[in-house]
């Protein structure tokens, strides 16, 4: 008998969710990105159910050829570029388009004696991770413009910061620095974020790189995916495997972290750290059991998990609980354990297998032996 732990990853929801960024993009492209195995919702099968996006972002050239092997032919922006001279081989053979945000990087296209590739030059505006200095960036930008392995004309792209923070100045200055440097440079733009598509318009260019709002999540507080027209991607489920009565003063889990108010049914759910689960997450983590809202009780073991079961009426052995996702906000799950949800659903381990399903379509696959196995794949 397999454990009942699962992800269930909602294909329906992510075209919804494209959609939805297309009107709240306002004409831009959408680029979307698919590092950390499409933030936990499985690589493979979210291109596959993405097949309009005008473009796929990923940090790796692993992911790169994990999609082109799935037989992906979208176009593919590696965000950290090569990271030696080699890299640019496999690139074309990938046919990837390259993010060039160091120097090395500029030296190793001057070298190089292949085919043209398309090139994204990164600055940096402010948020001082990667990306050109504005101070190197003109004499750069001209060094690609004259490169003969670079199509012509070179991108443009930089990173916000603090685009969730709709008072923050940060965002402003950093489009206002954006503009100032390529003023007068040809090419297309890219600035926008996520956060950026949904509460900062001016960012928006011609190309928005969106992650999170593709998989129905935000990182901003108190909110949620829903709050902005998006449905959660993931629902990640298991089931109660036991259902014990604490006498009150009783304590629960390692280090006896907990101490039961009065008698009271206490859940396990087989799920834990092991799986992905946030270790860290607090007793009082909300949780639904059987639909209903309840909460985590004691520390996270590596398997397990306790909860309260007083306010699910005739809590069984086999009822259905939900950790994320239908009916509970990754983001609600997030901020009771001090994260953001990008991190919960890329932390997911392997031993989780998504289960792909698509309302649209009437059909679903399960991989339990990859969690980034194609819809198409055996």
């Amino acid at each position: 008998m397999s454990r009942p732990t699962r992800a269930l990853i909602h294909l329906d929801a992510l075209r919804h969710n494209l959609a939805r960024t297309r009107e709240l993009a306002g004409g831009a492209r959408v680029m979307v990105a698919l590092k950390a195995n499409a933030y936990g919702h499985g690589l493979g099968a979210v291109a596959e159910a993405l097949p309009d996006a005008d473009a796929f972002a990923v940090a790796t050239v692993d992911e790169a050829s994990e999609l082109r092997a799935a037989g992906v032919s979208r176009p593919i922006v590696l965000l950290e570029g090569i990271s030696a001279p080699g890299d640019l081989t496999l690139a074309r053979e990938l046919d990837l388009e390259l993010v060039v945000h160091h120097r090395f990087q500029v030296e190793a296209l001057e070298a190089d004696r292949g085919r043209p590739l398309n090139v994204w030059l990164k600055l940096d505006t402010g948020m001082h991770r990667l990306g050109v200095a504005p101070e190197e960036a003109g004499a750069l930008r001209e060094r690609l413009a004259r490169c003969e392995t670079v199509r012509q004309p070179v991108n443009l792209m930089s990173h916000l910061a603090c685009a969730e923070e709709r008072d923050n100045p940060m965002t402003r200055e950093q489009r206002e620095r954006f503009d100032k440097l390529t003023e007068g440079w040809p090419g297309q733009r890219s600035l926008a974020n996520s956060a950026g598509v949904m509460n900062w318009p001016e960012t928006r260019y011609d190309w928005v790189r969106t992650g999170g709002m593709i998989y129905g999540l935000l990182t901003v507080s108190h909110k949620s995916g829903a709050d902005h027209g998006l449905r959660p991607a993931m629902t990640l489920e298991s089931r109660l495997i036991a259902v014990n009565r604490v006498e009150r003063g009783g304590r629960v889990g390692y280090g006896a972290t907990w101490t039961a108010p009065e008698d009271m049914p206490v859940g396990i759910v087989a799920i834990g750290y092991g799986d992905g689960y946030p270790r860290h997450a607090p007793s009082g983590t909300p949780v639904k059991v059987n639909g209903v809202i309840t909460e985590t009780v004691g520390r996270v073991s590596m398997d397990l998990l306790a909860v309260d079961l007083r306010p699910v009426a005739n809590a069984r052995v086999g009822d259905r609980v939900v950790l994320w996702g239908e009916g509970l906000p990754a983001e609600r799950v997030a901020g009771a354990a001090g994260t953001i949800s990008y991190e919960l659903t890329s932390g997911l381990t392997d031993r989780v297998p998504l289960v792909f399903a698509d309302a649209g379509a009437g059909a679903s696959a399960e991989s339990s032996q990859s969690k980034t196995r194609s819809l198409s794949s055996p």
